[in-house]
């Protein structure tokens, strides 16, 4: 691949601006050149300034006439031996856009609207109905710099006060300051979606699915006790995935309608039959992941958040 730097010579030379020498003096005197001269006041004579106008000229000119061969790239002068060369370096802008496009590849979004990725933290409302749930986010966010194997929370209150919005935030955070992958399931849509993993690559497929829930740096398990349960989605789907994330001590975040009494009643009963034994064992891996707190409210749904 051709140099930067002589694509931008290319561009420059097929540009009709003017004749060279309004041009050259132009470019002496634009401030930043100004600027760079007089700080290298020591290191720069006229012959060096001669030597180096068009690369002068060219940092100008992508300054004045920017193209867009190199939008996101701005001109950079520096001393290279005894010529002023021209580099070109990504702007705040685009790193800041190279650096969300890399945070938001790393939160998988499973079965939930896109628009979460641009959930910020730091723009959530704090309220007094969120002060406790806020403060062990942060508390959680501060212990696992230092050590990614800590216990996650279980978000559990009535439909539409924020859980998820919260938790979006939290993961968004993670994802962007902490460089972990994390992925964010919407727990019903995906048992429901269960079934189409019975064609021709089904087995492999489903494991693989279930590798990567159980491995994932952070897991978010969104309306747990939505959905409608069997016996294999409960102990060989769910079951599994918990178990592995518990012998692991990988951080597993809930959300729920339900408290986590209620969510072992619903553990109990599948659609062909009842067992409390295995409800209880399930709930004794929801309880080991995560601390329950009571996110209190009213439905924001229709509201900002």
């Amino acid at each position: 691949m051709e140099p930067i730097g002589n694509v931008i010579k290319q561009i420059v030379k097929q540009r009709n601006l003017g004749d060279e020498k309004t041009l050259e003096n132009q470019a002496l005197h634009d401030p930043d050149v100004q600027a760079f001269l007089k700080q290298n006041a020591d290191k720069i004579d006229q012959k060096m300034i001669r030597n180096s106008m068009s690369n002068l000229y060219e940092f100008y000119s992508q300054k004045t006439h920017p193209n867009k061969v190199m939008a996101g790239y701005a001109p950079q002068l520096f001393l290279n031996g005894k010529v002023i060369d021209i580099r070109y370096a990504p702007t705040r802008a685009k790193i800041a856009q190279d650096r969300k496009k890399a945070a938001q590849r790393r939160l998988q979004l499973i079965d939930l609207p896109a628009r979460l990725h641009d959930v910020s933290l730091s723009e959530i409302d704090v309220t007094d109905d969120r002060n406790n749930v806020l403060a062990l986010i942060y508390d959680f966010l501060k212990k696992y710099k230092k050590d990614p194997h800590q216990k996650g929370l279980y978000l559990s209150g009535d439909f539409g006060v924020g859980k998820t919005y919260i938790l979006t935030g939290l993961a968004n955070y993670v994802v962007t300051n902490m460089n972990k992958n994390v992925i964010f399931l919407h727990v019903p849509t995906f048992i429901a979606g269960l079934a189409s993993h019975f064609d021709d690559n089904s087995r492999i497929s489903l494991q693989e699915e279930i590798r990567r829930l159980s491995e994932c740096d952070l897991l978010i398990l969104d309306d747990i006790g939505a959905e409608s349960l069997s016996q294999w989605s409960r102990d060989d789907v769910l079951g599994v995935i918990l178990q592995a994330r518990m012998d692991n001590v990988l951080p597993t975040f809930f959300s729920s309608n339900l408290d986590m009494e209620a969510l072992q009643s619903h553990f109990e009963e599948t659609r062909n039959a009842t067992d409390p034994v295995k409800a209880r064992r399930l709930m004794q891996r929801v309880r080991f992941l995560a601390k329950e707190i009571v996110v209190p409210g009213p439905d924001r749904r229709n509201s900002l958040h």
